[in-house]
């Protein structure tokens, strides 16, 4: 069999390579992009990454890489992750904010996807070793009036859809340009799409996660919501100068938990994050030296936490996720707990039946367990607080005090979800059926 004959192109995209950009060839890299590129601008916000393609030292392929775009709804669809989830992740995905091709396409038609092609090779590498994570997807945005993406759908890219037309005129607003542009995505790890949007992330990227957080998804109309959550709160605080009002700092400290941070330092850096119309709608007063929202201080959140009821704060910021967005219902974990200093009549601590969700780890209901009883009557008052038919579908588990008939009954039948109970030995007649049905590595776990 012989081999196809060589064609002056083939030839030359063999010769094509792709490298980052010298510092000292900054300059000339951007002048092209201002003078060649149809956006005729090199700026790119945030972290960003540059190639240049080359054939025996020659330009023939300008390539930029920056970070995501904050909120796109057509990406959001196809990865359906949770506001908390984007802003945790959002740095896993890339943009590929520009590209240019300096000979004529005419002559080298398939010139665009070979240097694509090249540097989706390297990129994820490439952005970890300049700033300090990998990536896991690939997005750009394509004007269908000029350009048909074909070099994007060559190498792997899908289309999902359209933007709407607007474009970001300062930090906090956006005006509509009337251009809507095609969004493609593509893989740079298999199954990049589920691992973004599924309750824990690999260990690879977990490491990362903590690290590179972005600013809260959650917009001004949302975060209102939240300061009226906790309005009804008493402030212990003697009010003679005092900068934030309690439900500014309870609302700022809500959001910096919705973030992942875990302390006081940590809620004051999620918060510097929030825009001017992030902290005026979550309650702050303009600082009037500068004319600016300011966010709470690490003491600050201090001396307004340290007397506020724990379990009462996290009850309450989860029954207002649950108001936002059902889907942290999609998997709850029911489990009792003990109230320390909360003795009642029988000198016992008052007993609590909570359902938190796995994927946030919020409480979003609590159920108190009547004096002489335990926890299975209060089981099914519990779950009957949270929004009728927002359960269908979920998967709840719990210990095997609930591996009862009834519970089970009221999880299928009544809410239309699944259950996971737990399964002890003194309930033998289902341990034995159990083993008889389930294969045997199932109880060597």
């Amino acid at each position: 069999m012989t081999k196809p004959k060589a064609t002056p192109e083939s030839d030359y995209l063999r010769q094509v390579s792709v490298r980052l950009i010298g510092a000292e060839e900054r300059e000339r890299f951007d002048a092209l992009l201002e003078s060649q590129h149809y956006l005729h601008s090199a700026r790119v916000g945030g972290q960003s990454l540059r190639y240049v393609a080359e054939v025996e030292g020659q330009w023939v392929g300008l390539m930029v890489f920056s970070g995501a775009a904050p909120h796109t709804k057509a990406r959001e669809d196809k990865i359906r992750w949770t506001p908390r989830q984007r802003a945790r992740r959002l740095a896993f995905v890339v943009n590929n904010s520009r590209f240019l091709i300096l000979p004529e396409r005419q002559r080298y038609p398939n010139l665009a996807s070979r240097t694509l092609g090249l540097c989706l090779k390297r990129l994820s590498a490439d952005w970890q070793a300049q700033w300090g994570h990998p990536v896991v997807l690939v997005e750009s945005y394509v004007d269908e009036s000029q350009y048909r993406g074909t070099c994007y759908r060559a190498c792997g890219f899908q289309a999902a859809g359209f933007t709407a037309g607007y474009g970001r005129s300062s930090r906090d607003y956006y005006e509509e340009h009337g251009q809507p542009k095609q969004l493609y995505l593509r893989e740079l790890r298999p199954r990049a799409l589920g691992l973004l949007r599924q309750g824990r992330l690999p260990a690879d990227l977990a490491e990362h996660e903590e690290k590179i957080s972005g600013p809260c998804p959650l917009r001004a109309t949302h975060l209102a919501s939240l300061l009226e959550v906790f309005r009804q709160f008493k402030d212990k605080r003697r009010g003679h100068g005092l900068r934030h009002l309690q439900p500014f700092v309870l609302a700022c400290a809500a959001v910096g938990m919705l973030m992942g941070a875990g302390g006081y330092e940590a809620f004051e850096e999620e918060c510097t994050k929030l825009t001017q119309r992030q902290l005026r709608a979550l309650g702050g007063r303009r600082n009037p030296k500068t004319d600016r929202y300011r966010a709470p201080s690490d003491s600050t959140f201090f001396r307004v936490l340290k007397g506020m009821d724990a379990n009462e704060f996290d009850l309450r910021i989860g029954q207002w996720m649950v108001a936002q967005e059902l889907s942290i219902l999609q998997s709850l974990a029911v489990d009792g707990k003990c109230l320390r200093g909360s003795a009642r009549t029988d000198g016992k601590p008052l007993q609590l039946l909570s359902a938190v969700s796995h994927r946030l780890r919020l409480t979003v209901a609590q159920e108190p367990v009547q004096e002489k009883s335990n926890e299975i009557p209060a089981f099914a008052p519990l779950l009957r607080k949270l929004p009728t038919g927002a359960l269908e579908g979920s998967l709840i588990t719990a210990d095997a005090l609930q591996c009862q008939q009834e519970s089970s009954r009221l999880v299928t039948q009544e809410l239309g979800a699944d259950y996971l109970w737990g399964l002890k030995g003194n309930q033998s007649g289902i341990l034995e059926r159990a083993q008889i049905r389930l294969p045997k590595d199932f109880f060597s776990l």
